[in-house]
């Protein structure tokens, strides 16, 4: 039986490219995105072409991670067509791209809104209908930066995806009892492909940004460009991710890494990820929670 996807922030990058291959592996996929009748109407004209040539069923549904309003319509307007939400993709984020200093806390709250706490208002907007059919799965879209080889000049982005990482472990154990399954799928540094580094933000504190600019590390932010073309082969492919995505919804439930890491740069997060599960599996089990780790069947 085909199982309902939700993927959040669908609209280019990772999220485009997973809910077109889902759709192509028979899901039926709701590819969400702001403002769909306006800046990205031409990406809900997209995917219908996409839908139309290729026989799939792929739908767009507007849904702006920062208004929990716009995530309960969303998510009701999914169960009223199918009567089921199968599985929630956490793709929806956005990075900004400079010294940690100059920027304000503003945008480090509103980096935390919508990397974070963006998925907490979809998984209290689905999570009561996974609950009530004791089945389903999340997946989040971390970021090799929580674990792995961490540049600077990123630093409220990289603050944000720890944080979500942190909580996508939390609910694990959380859901678990309630047979909802979860895997945390993590893309390293992909320089082509995806809209991340273009769709940057920028410092808004420009004094702090200036001084940066000027001093001791004035040409820092070139020797980071250069270095992520450097540790990225030439052949990687971003939609290796929306592969890996695919990959792990199709397996059983129950089955499921707990952890997958796509990483052509080899930045270290899969040996951290690797040691993390490891030793919390050895925690939960010696507390006596060791039924927390997997999903009941």
């Amino acid at each position: 039986m085909s199982k309902t996807v939700l993927i959040t922030g669908a609209s280019s990058g990772f999220g485009q490219m997973t809910a077109y291959a889902l759709a192509g592996a028979g899901y039926t996929v709701y590819a969400s995105m702001r403002q769909t009748l306006g800046r990205n109407a031409v990406k809900v004209e997209e995917a219908a072409r996409y839908k139309a040539q290729h026989g799939v069923d792929l739908r767009t549904v507007e849904l702006d991670v920062q208004d929990q309003a716009s995530v309960d319509r969303a998510i009701q307007n999914i169960i009223d067509d199918n009567g089921t939400l199968d599985v929630v993709v956490h793709n929806a984020g956005h990075m900004v791209l400079g010294p940690a200093e100059a920027f304000t806390a503003e945008v480090y709250a509103q980096q935390y809104d919508v990397n974070v706490i963006g998925a907490q208002r979809v998984n209290r907007a689905a999570l009561p209908h996974m609950r009530s059919s004791r089945s389903g799965l999340l997946v989040w879209v971390s970021s090799t930066s929580v674990r792995g080889g961490t540049p600077p000049y990123l630093a409220p982005y990289f603050a944000a995806k720890a944080a979500m990482e942190s909580l996508a472990i939390s609910y694990a154990g959380e859901l678990a009892l309630w047979g909802i399954d979860t895997s945390i799928v993590t893309p390293g540094v992909f320089g082509t492909g995806t809209n991340h580094f273009v769709n940057s933000g920028s410092p808004d504190d420009e004094d702090v940004a200036k001084a940066y600019a000027e001093g001791p590390t004035a040409d820092l932010k070139d020797r980071i460009a250069k270095g992520h073309a450097e540790i990225e082969p030439e052949d990687s492919d971003p939609e290796e991710v929306a592969r890996a995505i695919v990959e792990v919804i199709g397996l059983p439930a129950g089955k499921r890494p707990f952890h997958v890491t796509i990483d052509p740069a080899d930045m270290g997060y899969e040996v951290m990820a690797a040691m993390s599960d490891r030793i919390r599996a050895q925690v939960l089990t010696t507390m006596g929670l060791k039924d927390v780790l997997k999903p009941a069947i």
